[in-house]
């Protein structure tokens, strides 16, 4: 778990120099072991296309990384939405899907397919809408994001790139990110 932050930290400092990186304080919805679903859309992010598709995620409070280039230059979230953004420091455990409890979760690689259902989801400083109903008592989001579209410098990925990921194997599109662009 501390690795990936290292990682994530490291790659922000190498690639994202550019990008407002804050910590965001209160709710946010943490996707890091979600899948994500294409939807049929198509999002624009930083003047590029990508597949959008949508992963639930459970939503946390406390302190979390954000990119304010993507979210309107604010942590704030509109009334019934949050944003997608990694804890930080990361929880030990977390809810995950499928039955919403308390999960320690695992870290692995995988290799970027062409984003049908084996891709590598975004979902990094998106919005999310909140949902109504908890599922075991947490409180569930629908995050949009882009689809094989890199965090650390909003670029297409290159299908056979290696990614990391904390969704388990078999989840569509995993919430995650290549090592490095290139």
């Amino acid at each position: 778990m501390n690795k990936i932050i290292l990682i994530l930290a490291v790659a922000l400092c190498a690639t994202q120099v550019e990008a407002k990186v804050v910590i965001c304080t209160g709710e946010y919805a943490l996707c890091a072991a979600s899948g994500t679903v294409p939807n049929g859309k198509k999002i624009t992010v930083d003047g590029k296309v990508f597949k959008e598709g949508v992963a639930v995620c459970p939503v946390l409070n406390g302190t979390a990384v954000a990119n304010l280039d993507l979210m309107n230059g604010k942590c704030e979230a509109p009334k019934g939405k949050v944003w997608s953004l990694f804890g930080f420091p990361l929880p030990a455990t977390f809810p995950q899907a499928p039955d919403w409890v308390q999960t320690t979760p695992v870290p692995r690689v995988f290799v970027v397919g062409d984003g049908k259902l084996d891709g590598m989801s975004n979902q990094w400083s998106f919005l999310c809408t909140k949902r109504l109903k908890p599922v075991n008592g947490v409180v569930l989001a629908d995050c949009t994001g882009p689809i094989n579209e890199s965090p650390w410098n909003n670029g297409h990925v290159k299908i056979g790139t290696h990614a990391f990921t904390e969704a388990p194997v078999g989840a569509p599109n995993p919430v995650g990110a290549v090592f490095l662009d290139k």
